[in-house]
């Protein structure tokens, strides 16, 4: 018998197809135009042969291998679930007594579920903070660098990740568009909380008909469809915040600056007009000043500078530029520009971050409210920046500086994991895998063999969302979904809801934690709380029952006419719509930054050389700068051992991509294995080549499951392509202590021993416990 199932996942909404207790296949969502290929994987993610079937107990943590243990080499030993809950329960109740609720670090950063109940991340931190508190992290590794900034000079983070201007009023009202990093569609795949519409491809189509002209500035010509014709200006990465600059003193040299804008809803103009005119340090910063450091000749700066003036504008970037070294300097010039001419705030124009970097941003929408678990409170307050953890471990009771707060790390016992994968989402793994040595002990809640587990001492199966109810809400989406649970779990797997329960039981607050409901009890309640909230707004829903049968609600879109614009009240009367900054206007010059005094993030945007890049004295060494992405093939690390990832392998290796020339320099053909090293580390690749990239630059996507040829052993060869092993482990600066993956050189060479087999997918070694 065959059964279908409706279902999704933050790479979209489909139908399961569910035969002998089996997913056997996927069917699209009947309403989504472009549902992508990832959902291919699903049978293969859930039937995987890497599933963790059932507790486990690293046999060194057993043994009192615990405090500085290089985890990844031990086997494991299988256990009940009554072991695993008490020696969990056991060792949180030690710590806590012994060291203090601090001594917990719950980040569990990670995508996990598109379900909103089952979010491990919610449902972990949950049961920590109604335990007594941890530590957790603040921010996100796609754009912790702007969360920091955009407040102080723009007064929100809405222009990051909430409600941009809609691709509808760009289309109507601009005439060009200038993206740095380009708009690449691969990122369009995915959105969190699930797409029932994937629309990146229909909106960009729309504004290309339209006669939009775009401007793409990345090293990677691909970074924009062809479709669009878009005018390429390849640059050497690390560098706009040069390029911005020097558009900026062709503007102000032509006199085109709107003097008005910058008089009445902006503050700092001096100070910063002052730099790039070369007023306060005496370098004044032309398009020649710039050449030398971006590649972008001084003719071509000039001629995109005066167009932006004569025309309606949008100016956009990329998540991916602010991830490097001082990745605060880019975004901060980009809206700096854009006020300098009187962009934001007009229709269809101004200045916003993200169009090409996930599905449905700048989507015309509803203020629908959003499906979620409500928020605990965490008792401690205790946090650190995201991309911190290995500072932490490192440096228990050290101080650091953050967003103008003088800070403590805590000295952490425990790292509890649910619902992600530090070792997809960290850089430098060989340094973070010496730090994860100083815990005392490490506990992850996964459905597979991921690096995480393979790193940690206690082990607890959980389901995947084909194995349990929920359902999945997002920002930039229109639709809710049900998500009905398709198949009994796999092996022992439980719902993290569930094993937190048993785990709470032991320490005596299950009631709190489980409020006594269920899962059918809790969607129910958390469905009418949602319906609650959207009859405040005038929006009609249906009940659960009627929900959970169709499957499916959609929001109405705005109607033609209704296009969005952000900032556009602000700009209308910034006296009666001032702006959340802490002089309601645009803050070119920023006295709360000043006030912080980092040398690395002053009061206002400025050139600062990365500390990795290809003007660098280390590029003799290493004369690849290595740019890491969001594969088309798979979320982050998620779905790596399925057919569509695999389908793109290269002799099952993560492809890494040249310039033909630079190819050649180095005797190196298109489908070669390659090690690709810097002082960091060294990984395998398999080689494909690309005109339309620079000379200079290399590309190689995240996500390739990390598997060093020596387990256990930091600074062994990844046989599989992890880049992580190769990126600095470095904040962008004091203000935003974001991740600085972009800044990487590293080094190619062909790989000439033997090819060492793949062994991310497959279980480590078990020791079965005598009978």
């Amino acid at each position: 018998m065959t059964e279908l199932k409706p279902h999704a996942a933050h790479w979209g909404t489909y139908d399961a197809v569910v035969r002998d207790g089996r997913v056997v296949g996927v069917r699209p969502f009947e309403r989504d135009p472009f549902p992508g290929s990832l959902i291919e994987s699903v049978p293969d993610i859930v039937h995987a042969a890497c599933r963790v079937d059932r507790p486990y107990i690293r046999k060194g943590w057993l043994e009192g291998r615990r405090k500085g243990a290089l985890r990844g080499g031990d086997p494991f030993i299988p256990v009940s679930w009554d072991r695993a809950v008490r020696l969990v329960a056991e060792e949180t109740r030690r710590v806590r007594t012994e060291h203090g609720p601090t001594s917990i670090f719950g980040g569990s950063y990670g995508w996990s579920s598109a379900g909103r109940f089952h979010h491990a991340r919610s449902q972990l931190q949950r049961f920590l903070g109604l335990g007594g508190g941890y530590t957790g992290q603040v921010n996100a590794y796609s754009y912790a660098a702007a969360q920091a900034l955009l407040p102080h000079i723009l007064g929100t983070n809405e222009v990051l990740l909430g409600r941009t201007t809609d691709w509808a009023a760009i289309t109507r009202h601009a005439k060009v568009m200038l993206c740095l990093g380009g708009l690449p569609l691969r990122n369009g795949l995915v959105t969190s909380g699930a797409a029932g519409r994937h629309s990146n491809e229909i909106n960009l189509r729309e504004a290309a008909a339209a006669g939009l002209r775009f401007i793409q500035v990345s090293p990677n010509r691909a970074d924009v469809p062809d479709w669009c014709n878009a005018e390429w200006i390849p640059i050497r990465p690390g560098t706009d915040t040069a390029l911005l600059l020097a558009m900026a003193h062709t503007i102000v040299t032509a006199g085109r600056e709107d003097r008005d804008y910058l008089a009445t809803r902006c503050v700092g103009w001096d100070r910063l007009r002052a730099y790039v005119t070369g007023e306060a340090d005496g370098i004044a910063k032309t398009p020649e000043w710039a050449e030398p450091i971006t590649t972008v000749p001084a003719a071509t700066t000039h001629r995109i500078a005066m167009e932006l003036a004569d025309l309606p504008a949008m100016l956009t970037a990329t998540w991916s530029l602010q991830r490097a070294d001082y990745g605060e300097q880019p975004y901060w010039m980009l809206a700096a520009l854009a006020a300098m001419l009187g962009k934001i705030g007009k229709p269809g124009e101004g200045v916003a971050y993200g169009y090409g970097s996930v599905n449905g941003m700048g989507e015309p929408r509803q203020e629908v409210p959003s499906f979620s678990m409500p928020a605990t409170r965490n008792p401690t307050g205790a946090f650190i920046p995201v991309a911190r953890i290995t500072d932490m471990l490192e440096n228990p009771g050290g101080t650091y500086d953050f967003n103008g707060r003088a800070q403590t790390y805590p000295d952490t016992r425990i790292i509890w994991w649910a619902g992600g994968n530090p070792f997809h989402h960290h850089q430098d793994l060989n340094r973070m895998l010496r730090g994860w040595a100083q815990a005392e002990t490490i506990i992850v809640q996964e459905q597979h063999w991921t690096a995480a587990a393979r790193h940690a001492d206690i082990i607890l199966p959980a389901t995947t969302t084909l194995e349990r109810n929920d359902i999945a809400s997002s920002g930039r989406d229109r639709f809710v979904r049900a998500m009905h649970q398709a198949i009994a779990p796999v092996g022992q797997a439980r719902n993290d809801h569930d094993i937190l329960a048993d785990i709470a039981e032991e320490l005596g607050f299950r009631d709190r934690f489980t409020e006594q409901r269920n899962e059918d009890a809790w969607l129910r309640h958390l469905f009418e709380q949602w319906r609650q909230n959207c009859a405040r707004l005038g929006f009609d829903t249906p009940d659960f029952d009627a929900f959970w049968a169709k499957g499916w609600w959609e929001a109405e879109p705005p109607k033609r006419g209704e296009e969005y614009t952000q900032f556009a009240e602000f700009r209308t009367d910034p006296e009666e719509h001032p702006l959340d900054t802490a002089t309601g206007k645009i803050e070119l010059f920023s006295e709360t930054i000043a006030s912080f005094d980092y040398d690395d993030a002053p009061g206002h945007p400025v050139w600062i050389a990365p500390r990795e890049w290809l003007g660098a004295e280390q590029a003799k060494r290493f004369p690849l700068h290595l740019l890491s992405f969001q594969p088309a093939t798979r979320l982050h690390g998620q779905l790596d051992p399925g057919r569509v990832a695999a389908a793109d392998k290269i002799q099952g290796r993560e492809p890494i991509t040249l310039n033909p020339e630079d190819a050649a320099e180095r005797s190196l053909a298109p489908g070669d294995i390659v090690r690709v090293f810097n002082d960091r580390g060294a990984c395998l690749g398999g080689l494909r080549t690309d005109p339309g990239l620079m000379r200079g630059v290399a590309m190689m996507a995240t996500g390739a499951w990390f598997d060093p040829l020596e387990p256990g052993v930091p600074g062994s060869l990844c046989v599989h392509g992890n880049p992580n092993v190769l990126t600095p482990d470095i904040g962008t600066s004091r203000l935003g202590q974001g991740p600085s993956a972009q800044s990487c050189l590293v080094q190619v060479e062909p790989w000439t021993e033997d090819l060492p087999p793949v062994r991310a997918h497959i279980p480590p070694l078990i020791e079965e416990p005598a009978a």
